[in-house]
């Protein structure tokens, strides 16, 4: 991982060398970063939990239910502005996340106070797996051999979540994954002279292979 303030070619740390090109550069969408790095969707529900045992609390206390109805509704200010902070967050990720693909390499470039860059060739990568929702929308993460040393939480929010012992980066969010799945699996096969074989499979995932098709989808 590197820091830099300068950036020749977009999402690139420096330019190119001989022989190598870029296949596909895209970034996390809005809504991929939001709901899946960000968990908006689980803190709203956590603040709706929250709000309605203060009310059953209420009631059980013998209390009116308008008095009950005023603690629901106190949580909304809690819960708009920790939503809002959420959401914030993810539109700042998502302008300044940049994914590239070239025939050699992954790069992953992002930092919202720092810009970092994320150099992943291809001989570090032992497999990838894809996860998506019925959207399409998902997460592409890739499994490393055990001598390429990563950090969890230097990576976050482009990991797959809770691997801490062997972090796996991630492209995150992504509301063409199937796609970028595909360019990923031909990129790779080619690279290394043979379809990859990732060892690294979970029910929630589906291997990425050359013969992945565009537009599969395996729901979250």
């Amino acid at each position: 991982m590197s820091e830099f303030e300068s950036e020749p070619i977009r999402g690139l740390p420096g330019r190119l060398p001989p022989g190598e090109r870029i296949i596909w550069q895209g970034a996390p969408s809005f809504r991929g970063l939001a709901l899946g790095a960000f968990r908006i969707r689980e803190v709203a529900a956590y603040f709706a939990v929250l709000g309605a045992a203060k009310a059953f609390g209420v009631v059980a206390a013998g209390g009116p239910w308008s008095d009950a109805a005023l603690e629901f509704v106190g949580m909304a200010a809690p819960a708009s502005l920790a939503i809002g902070l959420l959401a914030g967050l993810s539109l700042l990720c998502q302008r300044t996340t940049v994914y590239t693909i070239t025939n050699r390499r992954l790069v992953l470039r992002f930092g919202m106070a720092l810009t970092k860059a994320v150099n992943l060739p291809f001989t570090v990568v032992e497999s990838a797996t894809m996860k998506v929702d019925r959207a399409g929308v998902g997460d592409i993460a890739l499994g490393l051999k055990p001598d390429a040393k990563v950090g969890y939480v230097a990576l976050w929010p482009h990991v797959r979540p809770w691997k801490l012992a062997r972090p796996q980066p991630s492209l995150r969010g992504l509301s063409d994954a199937a796609q970028v799945a595909a360019v990923l699996a031909a990129t790779l096969a080619e690279a290394k002279g043979v379809a990859p074989a990732p060892a690294m499979t979970s029910p929630d995932r589906v291997p990425v292979q050359a013969s992945t098709p565009i537009g599969v989808t395996q729901p979250a």
